[in-house]
C-alpha cells in the first residue's frame, strides 16, 4: 500500500468493520467481542468506533480525523437492515468515498438493501461487497485505496468484470 494513501473506516456498532480491517491488513484474526473503544491507526487503515457514526457529539471527531486520510469506507452490514448514516452523509467528508458491504456470505444477508442504503449515505463511489472470511471484494478494496481520484475508482469499477462492485453516482 502506498504510504501517502490512508483510510477512515466508518460504520455503526457490530458493522464489522474491525474483521475489515484485519482482512485489509492479511491478519487472520477471528472476530472478537471486544468492542472498538478509539480509534484505532494500525498501517493505512484508521478504524473508528461505531458510536463515532451513531452519535452525532463525535462527528467533531470522524471530522478532526478526516484531515489524516485520504479515503472513507463507509460500512453497511449486510444483516442490518437500517444504516446509521443520513441521506447525503458523504458528502460531509470532502474525501474520497468507497462503500462496503460487510457480511454478504452471512445466511441472514440481503445485499441488495444493504447496497440501497448505501447509495443513499454516499453521493458517488464505488460499492464493493465483500466477505472477511471468504475474501471476496478484499482486493477489489485495496485496489480502490490504491487511487486518487473518483475518475480513477470509476473507471476502475466499470472496467472490472468482478460483480461484487458497483459504481454510484447520484444524479443531479
Amino acid at each position: 500500500m502506498q504510504k501517502k494513501n490512508r483510510a477512515m473506516i466508518l460504520g455503526g456498532i457490530d458493522a464489522g468493520k474491525t474483521t475489515l480491517t484485519d482482512a485489509l491488513l492479511g491478519n487472520d484474526r477471528k472476530p472478537s467481542k471486544v468492542k472498538t473503544q478509539s480509534l484505532n491507526y494500525v498501517d493505512w487503515i484508521v478504524d473508528t468506533p461505531g458510536e463515532y457514526t451513531e452519535n452525532p457529539l463525535h462527528y467533531r471527531s470522524i471530522m478532526a480525523t478526516s484531515m489524516e486520510i485520504t479515503h472513507v469506507l463507509f460500512v453497511q452490514d449486510a444483516t442490518n437492515e437500517k444504516s446509521i448514516f443520513a441521506p447525503g452523509f458523504s458528502s460531509g467528508i470532502n474525501k474520497l468515498s468507497i462503500g462496503a458491504v460487510t457480511k454478504a456470505d452471512h445466511e441472514n444477508a440481503d445485499i441488495d438493501r444493504a447496497v440501497w442504503l448505501l447509495k443513499k449515505a454516499m453521493v458517488s463511489g464505488p460499492i464493493v461487497i465483500t466477505s472477511a472470511y471468504t475474501g471476496q471484494g478484499i482486493s477489489s478494496i485495496l485496489d480502490l485505496v490504491r487511487l486518487n481520484s473518483m475518475r480513477e475508482m470509476k473507471e476502475y469499477a466499470e472496467d472490472t468484470d468482478a460483480e461484487h462492485i458497483i459504481f454510484h453516482e447520484t444524479v443531479r
